[in-house]
């Protein structure tokens, strides 16, 4: 029981890096959940992203021992930094269960892989590129989220400034990535083209738990506050965009880069709860809680296509 048949198990091996996306679209739909107090939900949604997580770590793990020289392929490709986003959202989910130390080390893990993935992958990077660009800056900020998220629980200010130096890199790596972007993606993306929100959306929640901390001084916090209701902004109208392409143009048919728009879709969520608390804008709390609800339909439909297309693979 809850063994993989051998070909579910090949298909599973088979998933692209891009394949983290969906870890990060059903944690960051599970730390939402819980900002809103559907626990049980929240918890759902966690241990399915839990179990995705460690699928894909093993993966990672098996092909760096066993083919070195496809895993350093895979590693120059943006895609491969979901590995560092996704363990960092699902950190952050686990921090605010209260499972810190458990997040500390996924956090370690996390710091250990970014700047080697970073490294290969601007060492590779072209003009003009997808949106999978923006990944260079979702998972600088997925650590500066984790570690504030970390230094709110009283796990030390250390982490608090670190997420600071981290969050400020992530802003130059987005200008980077948005400099080598192809804007007929917006057109004609499979779903990637979203982190370009998605990026905006993490940024605006490190920001939020940067001008949470009693770290700065009052110049710095006003400086941060404005900085992430600025970031917000950007992101919801890059969100509007986006949803309008897609009104205009529809792309129905399933493609594993959808999860890289379930992410942005829940990221805006949870952006906007946790700067409405941190900022003090309550308006902004119902902003959250619709999208929310849009991300959690997002993620039925792409996990209904992802369903479809495992089990083609299984008959044929």
């Amino acid at each position: 029981m809850g063994i993989m048949n051998p070909v579910s198990a090949r298909w599973w091996a088979g998933l692209p890096p891009a394949a983290g996306a969906v870890v990060m679209a059903t944690g960051i739909i599970s730390v939402g959940l819980e900002l809103l107090g559907h626990s049980a939900a929240s918890v759902v949604a966690l241990v399915l992203a839990g179990a995705v997580w460690l699928v894909l770590a093993a993966d990672f793990a098996v092909r760096l021992v066993r083919d070195r020289g496809g895993w350093t392929t895979l590693a120059r490709t943006p895609p491969a930094l979901t590995a560092v986003a996704a363990t960092c959202v699902l950190g952050t989910r686990l921090s605010l269960l209260g499972w810190h130390a458990t997040a500390g080390v996924l956090l370690a893990l996390s710091a250990v892989l970014w700047p080697v993935l970073l490294y290969a992958v601007m060492r590779h990077w072209k003009r003009p590129m997808p949106g999978a660009a923006f990944l260079v800056c979702v998972a600088t900020q997925g650590l500066a989220v984790l570690a504030g998220t970390l230094a709110l629980a009283g796990c030390g200010d250390w982490l608090g400034r670190a997420a600071l130096v981290l969050f400020c890199l992530g802003l130059l790596l987005y200008l980077e990535a948005l400099a080598r972007f192809d804007p007929r993606q917006v057109w004609l993306g499979a779903g990637d083209q979203w982190i370009a929100a998605g990026a905006l959306a993490i940024s605006a929640l490190a920001g939020s738990k940067l001008v949470a901390s009693a770290l700065w001084s009052p110049g710095v916090h006003n400086a941060l506050r404005t900085t992430t209701l600025v970031l917000l902004a950007v992101d919801l109208g890059a969100y509007a965009l986006l949803l309008a392409a897609e009104l205009v143009r529809p792309r129905p048919r399933y493609d594993v880069r959808r999860w890289s728009t379930v992410f942005p879709l829940g990221m805006s969520a949870v952006a906007a709860l946790s700067t409405a608390t941190a900022a003090h804008v309550a308006g902004l709390r119902t902003v959250g809680e619709v999208l929310l609800w849009v991300a959690v339909a997002g993620w039925l439909l792409t996990a209904a296509g992802l369903v479809r297309t495992a089990t083609r693979a299984e008959d044929s």
